[in-house]
C-alpha cells in the first residue's frame, strides 16, 4: 500500500473520494427522480 501512497499524493485520494461520494449522491437523485416521475 505504501508504493501506491507514494505514487499518489493524499489530497488526490481525497479528492478522488469527494467526486465518488458526489458521484453517486447525483446519479441517486436522479434516479429518484425518474421512479417518481414514471410513478406518476
Amino acid at each position: 500500500m505504501t508504493d501506491i501512497e507514494d505514487k499518489f499524493p493524499r489530497g488526490l485520494w481525497v479528492r478522488l473520494v469527494i467526486y465518488i461520494a458526489v458521484g453517486h449522491l447525483f446519479a441517486g437523485f436522479v434516479y429518484l427522480l425518474f421512479e417518481v416521475g414514471a410513478k406518476q
